[in-house]
């Protein structure tokens, strides 16, 4: 948004406010809320680096099509267990995964 239209919604009385305080996350939530986010972002890329498609990788992992592209979505209900298996079964090394949750937060 621009400064010049935040000023003058601020003036006629609205609040900005981020995505954290809006849903009344904590810390910890955001934190998990990127980390799931970083972990998706490196699925999708390794599976389409890797020539992949979301069919092969859902029996790849017993799964389907349709989980894998709730997954690549960031889908609420994805655990971060079920993103490292997919993860594993594309390829991806534990180290790899672990370089990126050490790696900084994108937010």
């Amino acid at each position: 948004m621009k400064l010049s239209q935040r000023k003058r919604l601020e003036a006629a009385g609205f609040k900005g406010v981020t995505i954290q305080e809006l849903l009344h996350l904590s810390d910890e939530d955001m934190a998990l809320i990127d980390l799931k986010i970083r972990l998706v972002t490196m699925l999708k890329a390794a599976r389409e680096a890797k020539g992949i498609t979301q069919q092969k990788l859902a029996k790849l992992m017993a799964s389907s099509q349709s989980r894998v592209a709730k997954l690549e979505g960031a889908c609420a209900d994805a655990s971060l267990d079920l993103i490292c298996r997919a993860l594993f079964a594309v390829g991806v090394t534990s180290r790899e995964i672990g370089k990126t949750i050490a790696a900084k937060q994108a937010a």
